[in-house]
């Protein structure tokens, strides 16, 4: 009877998925970012819904056939890819004041192609770290609504920061300015606080602030501390009451210490982080993370005066890009939790993946820059029921690249094929 039971179960297992399951997604293999582990032969069933109902092996499973079948043989599966600090209406062709050539509009229209790219690229999720006019929250809108196609974007709306700083409009003569301040712009625990409860009025969900000077803004350096560690706290106090979490631009050693002290949830750029900083991060009670942009440094010296970029911005880059990688090597030895953060935007869009190869050059295995994207990125943006890895009850946001990226990286920069909620968005057609 016993030896009936298992086989009546195993009969069970092997057959067709439940009626609300509409797809099946196989390959050679499957990478588990949760344990690290390479399934073989997985067949991952995606509902109505675009979250995933089970996982089988291909090689016994059985489904019928109003189960459509997006058959990916010969590559590894990998959870859909999270980039936490993008700039989608940022075309990266476009420098220092060649973006006065264009009406207000034309950048909002910039990201439409953006966020294909970046969706193209294998990154179905992307947190957008300030936009202008909210175009980042109009974007997310129209994929929603399916008017256009991209990532999942967690937007920010406008950045926060202090006259004059790393977030203020710093390219313009005072004839040019207007009368008041900038959206975003706030000097003070009061202004500063009410400038987040704007911003989440208005659709954001992610608060970013500048925390210090910047590679890419004009009359500020990126070690300058812009905003005190009381205004800070204020922000990230105001923010997680409301639910929301902060990302904090900071390139300099006092400015970063000062977020993380005052609680913001990921210190973006971190390029002159010190031990300290690093030690208090580690071991900060509440989650702190490192998004560091390692990469682009590669394109802007390379592409940079072409697009229009000032020297003295490209003097900044060229400055602090070999320090900010040295720290994200010993950030990541000092137990510091990291995340994939590319500034899309400062590079092009369509990029990004090439970081994968830069984080391991730095210091990471290649399973620990893949975890960066997917298991921590969900993890930082408090939505680990969603995304960041294969598992049932997450979104169907999947990645297929050719090989073993675990041992080679490489093939991450350049996916077979793209599943978002299900639907391949890019890739062979079934």
């Amino acid at each position: 009877m016993k030896k009936l039971l298992l086989a009546l179960l195993g009969s069970v297992m092997a057959t067709a998925p439940a009626s609300a399951e509409k797809v099946v997604v196989t390959a050679d293999r499957m990478v588990d970012v949760l344990t690290g582990k390479v399934v073989d032969y997985p067949a991952v069933f995606i509902g109505d819904d675009g979250r995933i109902t089970s996982i089988a092996d291909a090689r016994t499973v059985r489904w019928s056939s109003e189960v459509r079948h997006i058959d990916l043989a010969g590559t590894t599966l990998l959870p859909g890819f999270i980039d936490m600090h993008v700039h989608l209406d940022s075309p990266a062709d476009i420098g220092g004041y060649r973006g006065l050539e264009f009406t207000d509009s034309f950048f909002g229209m910039t990201a439409v192609g953006n966020a294909k790219a970046m969706l193209d690229a294998g990154f179905t999720t992307v947190r957008n770290v300030g936009s202008q006019n909210r175009n980042d929250i109009g974007l997310k809108q129209a994929i929603d609504e399916g008017y256009a196609v991209g990532p999942r974007i967690v937007p920010a709306g406008f950045a926060l920061g202090a006259t004059g700083g790393h977030c203020d409009s710093t390219f313009l003569p005072p004839s040019l300015e207007k009368a008041n301040k900038e959206e975003g712009v706030a000097d003070g625990v009061e202004e500063l606080r009410y400038q987040v409860r704007r911003q989440r009025k208005y659709g954001a969900e992610v608060i970013k602030v500048c925390a210090t000077g910047g590679v890419f803004s004009r009359n500020t350096e990126p070690g300058q501390q812009q905003l005190s560690e009381t205004e800070l706290r204020a922000i990230a106090d105001e923010a997680h009451q409301w639910g929301l979490r902060v990302a904090a631009h900071a390139h300099g050693a006092d400015g970063i210490k000062a977020a993380v002290r005052a609680g913001i949830d990921t210190i973006e750029h971190a390029s002159l982080a010190d031990a300290e900083g690093l030690r208090l991060c580690a071991q900060r009670a509440r989650p702190c993370w490192f998004s560091m942009d390692i990469y682009n440094t590669d394109y802007t010296q390379a592409e940079g005066r072409k697009n229009g970029v000032l020297e003295d911005n490209l003097r900044k880059d060229r400055e602090i890009g070999e320090l900010q990688r040295q720290n994200f090597r010993r950030a990541h030895q000092a137990g510091v939790r990291m995340v994939f953060g590319s500034d899309a935007g400062v590079m092009p869009h369509g990029l990004v993946g090439r970081q994968f190869g830069t984080m391991v050059r730095y210091g990471m295995t290649p399973l620990q820059a893949i975890q960066a994207a997917t298991r921590n990125g969900a993890e930082a943006l408090g939505r680990e029921k969603d995304v960041g890895a294969i598992a049932v009850g997450r979104f169907g946001d999947l990645v297929a690249v050719s090989g073993n990226p675990l041992a080679d990286v490489a093939p991450l920069a350049s996916p077979v094929a793209v599943v978002k909620g299900g639907v391949l968005v890019r890739g062979p057609k079934p």
